[in-house]
């Protein structure tokens, strides 16, 4: 039998919709904890009609919202939120991804939950924070990387920055909000309380800066950050190079640089005067570009490069599209690609857990409830409510059900 998962045990009521809260309750919800989802309307979360969508069923929704269970009710009757409020002592953690200030208005502001669960952690994700002066604005994910001064640096340095086609800023932060979450559920068994959490993609994005930020500062008006298509600003040979068939992406530090001559056979670069440093290398990025690719091109096609990369151990990788990615043995074989089966969309991959547990492994057995399918279990169990009174708060349409499928909202 297998042991209790690290936050088996925990209730987590969960307010969030689109990616980035989403992600934290789905990464709580793997880790064991009972993650209750809850969606204000019979239609649920807006992402439920993103993806491919069959019998009511969306492949966004389930990757974003397995491990969850659905409790569908209407926030507008003074009924639901009293019967939301009633939950809190039982409550471990509240998720929310509101614009900053409307949790509050609904009731469940994290002020007014303290008050009813003084052990309670709430985190609430945002695109800006929940203070300052830009933290009024509601936002997605490229918002954040735009103030935080990323989207300037991607695409080439004669056009228009591009835009980004990952949700690299929402996943990121979901992850960060969970780690905080679980710091937060740390802290808690020590102290005995709770606390409020506040997770912003702006705040995320501007984490990610690995060298600029310093150098800005020490260098004020002297040095900024400029795009640099498919070489890297400040080290070389770093980027995209295209060899006979595809791309290679080569990373190559100083201490690795007599490795690259080694597998081109050309140990007079390590001579050259325009290539001895990375500082020199950065200054001739185009020229040292034109000679890498003659050489790749010079092979048979794009593997009998990585071969003679691979054999002196030189950084390198294939650039791979999706379908290729996802093919690969070694992520197959990590679960980092895993096959699930749904009752709706049949078989299908998602994304497995980016850290991989000693003690339990990646879950392929995930579910995503459909609108309200859960609402009798959650109130039984919860509140300890009867059929009866759970069927008297569906009449009343306080509790909702995901409307019945047909064949017009299926593709």
């Amino acid at each position: 039998m297998e042991k209790p998962r690290m936050l088996e045990g925990y209730r987590v009521l969960d307010f969030t919709h689109f990616v980035a809260g989403p992600t934290c309750t789905r990464i709580l919800g793997e880790m064991g904890a009972d993650v209750i989802k809850v969606e204000r309307s019979p239609d649920g979360d807006r992402v439920r009609v993103l993806g491919i969508v069959r019998d009511g069923m969306s492949s966004y929704y389930v990757q974003h919202n397995h491990s969850k269970r659905s409790l569908a009710v209407d926030l507008r009757k003074a009924k639901g939120r009293d019967l939301l409020l009633s939950m809190i002592p039982k409550i471990d953690v509240v998720v929310e991804n509101f614009a900053p200030g409307v949790i509050a208005k609904m009731g469940f502001g994290y002020e007014a939950l303290s008050k009813i669960n003084p052990r309670i952690v709430m985190c609430s994700v945002s695109v800006a924070g929940q203070t300052g002066p830009l933290s009024y604005k509601p936002g997605y994910d490229y918002l954040g990387a735009s103030y935080a001064g990323v989207i300037d640096q991607l695409g080439e340095p004669d056009h228009t920055p591009i835009t980004p086609p990952l949700a690299i800023g929402d996943i990121s932060t979901g992850v960060a909000a969970a780690m905080a979450v679980g710091f937060a559920l740390l802290n808690r068994e020590r102290s005995g309380e709770g606390q409020y959490l506040d997770a912003s993609l702006l705040d995320t994005y501007f984490h990610m800066h690995e060298l600029s930020v310093p150098v800005v500062s020490l260098r004020p008006g002297r040095w900024s950050p400029k795009r640099n298509g498919s070489l890297h600003p400040t080290g070389a040979p770093t980027g995209v190079y295209r060899s006979k068939q595809g791309y290679v992406f080569l990373v190559v530090q100083q201490h690795e640089i007599g490795r690259l001559w080694r597998a081109m056979k050309r140990p007079e670069l390590a001579e050259d005067p325009r290539f001895r440093t990375n500082r020199d290398r950065v200054k001739n990025q185009e020229a040292l570009r034109e000679i890498i690719e003659q050489w790749m091109q010079s092979l048979p096609d794009r593997d009998s490069a990585l071969r003679e990369l691979d054999a002196q151990r030189v950084p390198c990788a294939p650039v791979l599209k999706l379908e290729e990615s996802m093919a690969q043995p070694h992520l197959r074989e990590r679960k980092t690609v895993r096959r699930i089966k749904n009752e709706a969309l049949g078989e299908f991959d998602l994304p497995g857990m980016p850290v991989k547990f000693s003690r339990w492994p990646d879950r392929t057995d995930v579910k995503a409830s459909r609108v309200g399918a859960d609402n009798a279990a959650i109130l039984s169990e919860v509140l300890g409510m009867t059929a009866a009174e759970i069927e008297e708060l569906h009449r009343e349409q306080v509790l909702l059900t995901a409307p019945p499928v047909s064949p017009t909202n299926a593709s």
